[in-house]
């Protein structure tokens, strides 16, 4: 499974291992950092997650909906989104270099990314099905061609995930911080309106 050849392909970064427990960063968020909430919200709450994962797919589409309704956007809380790559680690480089790609719609893209990544990986067309939403967006076929070339934009979501795995730790995806410190538990809305209360108290 592999996306065409004309796809940088984001490489010489395997996973290193690491202490069992990460450390998070806490405000203010880092460079390249994708942000929802209001920069007041009491709680920050970071997300490593990748584009390619599962797991994370899963969790974005199932409850991260009613989190970011009830918290994130009364301003309770503010998500700090963290790119981070696992395999096929070129589609994960490349669902976030499509979504830095169009203006004002990251989350947005990167919503329909997670939505569609199963039905794309099970057509084993991973170039077309990522084309397909960048035309969603109302990109035309060179432009996410630029995108996918884009060497920049690329050296910086490489950066971001050295940055994880070396500095944070990060092993897994999705991996979550609640202020600075590291959250293993349940993820849902019940679980975490517990966590975010108590993290609000200080």
């Amino acid at each position: 499974m592999t996306l065409d050849r004309r796809i940088l392909i984001a490489s010489g970064l395997a996973l290193t291992a690491g202490p069992s427990v990460a450390r998070g960063r806490s405000l203010p968020p880092a460079p390249g950092d994708m942000v929802l909430g209001a920069a007041t919200a009491p709680v920050q709450f970071v997300v490593y997650a990748s584009a390619s994962c599962n797991h994370c797919a899963h969790w974005w589409t199932t409850e991260l909906p009613a989190i970011r309704k009830t918290f994130i956007d009364t301003s309770k809380v503010r998500l700090v989104f963290r790119e981070f790559l696992t395999p096929p680690n070129e589609f994960a480089a490349a669902g976030f270099l499509l979504a830095r790609r169009v203006p004002g719609k990251y989350f947005d893209v990167l919503t329909t990314v997670f939505q569609k990544r199963e039905a794309i990986f099970e057509s084993g067309r991973l170039w077309e099905g990522l084309l397909a939403i960048a035309q969603q967006y109302g990109l035309t076929e060179a432009q996410f061609t630029a995108a996918m070339n884009d060497t920049k934009a690329l050296e910086g979501v490489n950066t971001r995930f050295r940055r994880a795995i070396g500095e944070d730790q990060v092993e897994v995806t999705p991996t979550f911080f609640v202020n600075g410190a590291p959250y293993e538990g349940e993820a849902d809305l019940a679980a975490l309106s517990k966590i975010f209360a108590l993290a609000a108290k200080g």
